[in-house]
């Protein structure tokens, strides 16, 4: 990690980051990864802490101490985790236009931090929703830009492994987050004020990590390359790659239980204690973790549509073993084991492979944008999805709405079977977005 220089000159026209010799290490060894790469890892690691020590409190305070409805609790998470769609295309097509992806990020992460002191005035489902959907606001800015940031500094043949290597950075957060959630609930007498108030320190320290040691870099267009605009950013979806890969993360989305209804189902076949629900999350970030770095690099190896639809037929197990364990049969002190080793192994095989697959397919001047069109897609999809678990578990109870949706689930992975981008873009080498002269960079 660097500070950025903010007096740099226009800088070579390179796509990843230049690489050091490094004494000892044969030419045929992979360089090691971008300062840029491991700058935002560490950021998100201390942000994810912040962010994970609310959600995995997040449902119980709801559900359990607000008393809300599976209804309503399905509003709220679908915000949590869809509201950010309405920006993300704002912050990758700004990130793009301005060729500042640094700056957006910033906002985005500044944002987010403002907000958790303010779950602590609010109490009703209003106010909770606005400030979720102020919070995921900050997330929708500085989503595409982060992982734009990653692409560029990445060489093509080695993104899985540099989105992995993020990914397991920040699942590190996501591990620590609802442990400190868990000791804080057990140890403070007023304990989901003491959770919001630490995680919004925490948050504030991720923002100072990123505008010290994250180097910022401003993108140059190609020469001859189409202007960046809003029709330019859509007129994306017209490669087909692009268009298949998004098209795919839609139907899957709309497939997929949210973490949080994940956890409550889980809960409730195997019984767990309210004291224990907090460390949920932590199995699923623990496998996550231990999981993404050697997915990832497999994904740069054999092809990342094939590991992204095997994280969805992992998910799919977990819903069976979801619905066997609710179908009366004892509660088997194996299933949240197995449950949370499959959930976290779906997110290490289709986060950052999904973000890697994309890149190939999207030109430089335009990968804030194109990446925004994937992640857009996918985070509407998972709000409907939110909404519709929410409404079925109402209307017909947790089992029939879990097995709808892997029917569903199902169906959709055999359909983006058959739908799946050219080969060379699957393997992860430099296809034809790719071809054209890379953007020039110079700093911030």
């Amino acid at each position: 990690m660097y500070v950025a220089d903010s007096r740099g000159t226009p800088a070579p026209a390179v796509t990843p980051e230049p690489q050091a010799a490094v004494p000892g290490i044969s030419p045929g060894r992979r360089a090691a990864l971008a300062p840029t790469v491991l700058a935002l890892g560490t950021v998100s690691l201390i942000t994810d802490v912040s962010s994970e020590m609310v959600t995995a409190v997040l449902p119980l305070y709801l559900v359990a101490g607000l008393g809300l409805s599976p209804l309503g609790f399905g509003l709220l998470d679908g915000i949590y985790n869809g509201i950010s769609a309405l920006v993300r295309l704002t912050g990758g097509h700004l990130g793009d236009r301005l060729g500042r992806h640094k700056a957006l990020a910033g906002l985005g992460y500044g944002l987010s931090a403002l907000c958790k002191p303010l779950l602590l005035l609010a109490h009703t489902l209003p106010a909770i929703g606005a400030v979720l959907a102020l919070d995921r606001t900050g997330k929708g800015l500085r989503t595409a830009p982060r992982d734009a940031l990653i692409s560029l500094a990445a060489a093509p043949e080695d993104r899985g492994r540099a989105f992995g290597v993020h990914r397991a950075m920040d699942t590190a957060g996501a591990l620590i987050g609802p442990l400190l959630a868990f000791l804080i609930l057990r140890g403070a007498a007023d304990g989901y004020d003491a959770v919001f108030t630490v995680s919004a320190c925490v948050a504030a320290l991720g923002v100072l990590v990123l505008v010290l040691f994250v180097p910022g870099r401003r993108t140059e267009p190609a020469p001859g390359a189409e202007p960046v605009s809003l029709r330019a950013a859509f007129g994306l979806l017209g490669l087909r790659d692009l268009r298949r890969i998004s098209l795919c993360a839609l139907l899957l989305g709309l497939c997929t239980v949210s973490d949080a209804f994940v956890f409550l189902l889980l809960q409730r076949a195997t019984g767990i204690a309210d004291r224990w629900f907090a460390l949920l999350p932590l199995g699923t970030a623990a496998a996550f973790f231990l999981l993404a770095l050697p997915l990832g690099r497999l994904a740069d190896r054999i092809g990342r549509w094939r590991v992204f639809l095997g994280g969805h037929l992992a998910l799919l197990l977990a819903y069976g073993l979801l619905l066997a364990g609710g179908a009366g049969n004892g509660h088997s002190t194996v299933l949240p084991y197995a449950v949370l080793l499959l959930h976290g192994g779906f997110y290490a095989a289709t986060d950052g492979v999904l973000m890697a697959a994309a890149a190939g397919a999207v030109p430089e001047e335009h990968r804030g944008g194109g990446l925004a069109l994937v992640q857009t897609g996918q985070a509407l999809a998972r709000f409907v999805a939110s909404l519709g678990f929410g409404a079925a578990w109402t209307v017909w109870g947790p089992r029939p709405a879990l097995a709808v949706a892997a029917v569903l689930l199902a169906a959709a992975a055999a359909a983006c079977a058959l739908l799946r981008p050219a080969d060379a873009m699957d393997a992860g080498s430099a296809g034809s977005a790719e071809s054209a002269e890379p953007a020039g960079a110079r700093a911030d």
